[in-house]
């Protein structure tokens, strides 16, 4: 049982988790820590730690903008191992890296998941891997103690649902919205999400679910998450970030917002 596991393990049945998503080397290299430090002070209880790709297929324009700036910065995979190193001298909060295969595969398989596992990464979420092509690394990821987390979404089959749980550990991640990341309308995601994620409780059964993209409020948290054990929010913090970074206390503004999502005002 590793840290992802732990997590829910140990949470309370009301409580709603919170995975916080940032992108490793945004919006410069060395704040990243901080950040992640930060947030779990703050109300985190999982980190999703975005590994930049200059095509990240699932994104949309925010996160995109967030990769493009990191790989500017200079970030690398090396880097990230890095980053992960030095949270881990402080915390024991879960991480996941979350990213695309092409950069892995140039990395080299092996090499990434056991240079994961050594720098304290508990998980990976790689959205362009089909169910039926995990085998690529999820030996590897077992190997080193890496859970692999699979998405479904609205238009995902009763079938591919029930494959995704069998095929994942830690959190099966639910986009409560077909199309890219980016924080949406509260009112046009509730609509349908509650009918999704009745469908999602009724086939996913062997982990728990975290739903995520759209989310960018605690109202938005407690109404999308209701169903669910926890809540995801990625582009309305990288939105954060833009909006108050560099000006002189903008990481407070931050920890403010993610205090906020968790705990409402």
């Amino acid at each position: 049982m590793n840290r992802i596991q732990n997590v829910f393990k140990n949470r309370k049945d009301d409580q709603k988790l919170m995975s916080l998503f940032i992108t490793a080397g945004y919006p410069d290299l060395d704040s990243t820590v901080d950040l992640i430090l930060g947030f779990e002070e703050n109300g985190a209880d999982i980190i999703e730690l975005g590994m930049p790709f200059s095509d990240p297929l699932a994104d949309g324009p925010t996160i995109q903008q967030s990769s493009d700036v990191a790989i500017q910065n200079g970030n690398t995979m090396n880097k990230i191992f890095e980053m992960v190193k030095e949270v881990r001298k402080h915390s024991e909060i879960p991480i996941v890296l979350m990213g695309y295969m092409n950069p892995v595969l140039r990395y080299g398989v092996d090499k990434f998941t056991q240079n994961a596992e050594e720098a304290g990464v508990d998980g990976l979420i790689i959205p362009d891997i089909p169910l039926e092509e995990d085998g690529i690394i999820k030996e590897q990821a077992e190997k080193n103690n890496l859970n692999i987390v699979h998405l479904v979404a609205p238009n995902t089959s009763d079938v591919r649902m029930k494959q995704a749980d069998e095929n994942s550990q830690g959190f099966v991640y639910c986009v409560s919205v077909t199309g890219v990341t980016g924080a949406r309308d509260g009112e046009e995601v509730s609509k349908s999400v509650s009918r999704f994620i009745e469908r999602v409780r009724s086939n996913i059964t062997l982990n728990p679910v975290m739903v995520g993209f759209g989310i960018k409020s605690h109202a938005d948290a407690l109404d999308i998450a209701s169903n669910a054990d926890g809540f995801i929010v990625g582009s309305a913090l990288i939105d954060t970030i833009k909006k108050h970074y560099p000006n002189e206390g903008w990481q407070s503004e931050l920890f403010s917002f993610v205090h906020s999502l968790k705990f409402g005002n």
